[in-house]
């Protein structure tokens, strides 16, 4: 007998309550779509006046690493639901927690196992049968020479648990091996001095395939296509045109894997597509920064998706609305005062044009500070229509006086 959804709101008191931990852009659109169903937000992260802070009613600022701050934050506001954002959070402990009753989402058995490249890696290869690249593990720079010989020259070293491609290196020869290594330790987070040393992967393109698990089901966006600089996404678009044939294998792998790691929630699964073959990379118990562009392609962004599934709710039908892209806001300063100027401009672009502004309180360098979207007649349309809209935008950065 399935178990109904209840949503509780009361203001004198503590109504439903969910704890975001981790408050960027990601984390903002996830809140905004839990208020819609009068879901008390508490917005936890590193620091002060982070994106979804802006919009949840209540805020906390630790170190989700540490696991002492993390436990005694959970155990004091009690949430019904725990919702992890972002891969820089002590994952043993919302296992430990799971076990007495908390309820993560989708599960803290996923959060644990998809921060872990070697864990990740060893579940799809090993255990489930997935093509992936040919790969090892390894501690030391002895033993990455050792085993270097099972993948070849070219090949990519990463920490076993990093985020947002940090700490990864391509290698091309023996003599990359100890600089490559050295950068994998500084980055990797948990403590761990180890890395996965990865084959190169000849393929056409590498693919977001957004996976929903909900009470009525898995459920799949259209695939999308991306465009990198330095392992950050500038260009995302739907759809990214694949065969019947690469597609309905994109959907077993991704519904393999997702079924077997469990709980409601949506998954950022990546693939790489090459030709007829399609292989398993990595994938995040969380919305995805490519999926962004489901904010204007679809009648349910992933956001929205992701929301209905944690809360036991039925997805149903996903309405795509044609081509679309979105375009990453990357502006260069240093400061904490962002204006952004033409806005009026880069709306009247395209009369789908849409623009949102993460909110961040500061800059220093390159940042993520907003995305611009829209739809077109075409992929190549809607791609080039947003590149328009940002370079209509001009952005100054400043300290407030």
């Amino acid at each position: 007998m399935s178990v109904s959804t209840a949503i509780t709101t009361d203001y004198q008191k503590q109504g439903t309550t969910a704890l975001l931990l981790g408050s960027g852009e990601l984390g903002k659109e996830v809140a905004i779509e839990l208020i819609r169903y009068g879901i008390n937000i508490i917005a936890c992260d590193r620091y002060a006046n982070a994106p979804a802070m802006n919009v949840a009613q209540q805020h906390a600022i630790i170190d989700m690493r540490d696991p002492v701050a993390l436990e005694k934050l959970i155990r004091q506001v009690k949430p019904d639901y725990i919702i992890p954002e972002i891969e820089a959070i002590a994952t043993d402990v919302l296992v430990k927690l799971e076990q007495e009753g908390f309820n993560v989402v989708p599960s803290a058995q996923a959060a644990f196992t998809t921060m872990d490249r070697e864990a990740i890696r060893t579940l799809a290869a090993e255990t489930l049968n997935l093509p992936t690249s040919a790969y090892f593990f390894a501690s030391s720079i002895e033993e990455i020479e050792e085993n270097i010989e099972k993948v070849g020259f070219p090949c990519i070293m990463k920490p076993v648990m990093s985020s947002s491609g940090k700490g990864q290196s391509v290698l091309r020869s023996t003599e990359d091996i100890e600089t490559a290594f050295k950068e994998a330790c500084e980055h990797g987070r948990g403590g761990k001095a180890r890395v996965i040393v990865e084959g190169f992967v000849k393929f056409d393109c590498e693919i977001p395939l957004l996976t929903v698990s909900a009470v009525d089901g898995i459920h799949f966006c259209q695939p999308i296509g991306h465009h990198q600089v330095n392992g950050d996404s500038h260009e995302s678009w739907q759809p990214e045109h694949l065969s019947e044939e690469v597609l309905l294998e994109a959907k077993r792998i991704a519904s393999t894997v997702v079924s077997n790691l469990g709980g409601y929630g949506i998954y950022g699964v990546e693939l790489f597509i090459a030709g007829n073959k399609v292989i398993f990379s990595e994938l995040s118990p969380r919305p995805h920064d490519t999926g962004m562009v489901t904010m204007i392609s679809q009648d349910l962004s992933e956001f929205a998706l992701h929301v209905r599934a944690l809360l036991g709710l039925p997805i149903g039908k996903i309405s795509f609305f044609g081509p679309s892209a979105s375009a990453a806001v990357l502006p260069h300063g240093d400061g904490n005062r962002v204006t952004f100027n033409h806005i009026d401009k880069a709306l009247a672009v395209t009369p789908t044009s849409q623009i949102r502004i993460f909110g961040k309180p500061e800059i220093h360098g390159e940042r993520r500070m907003g995305v611009c979207l829209c739809r077109g007649a075409s992929v190549e349309e809607a791609v080039d229509n947003v590149k328009k809209m940002r370079k209509a935008l001009d952005i100054t950065v400043e300290e407030s006086s």
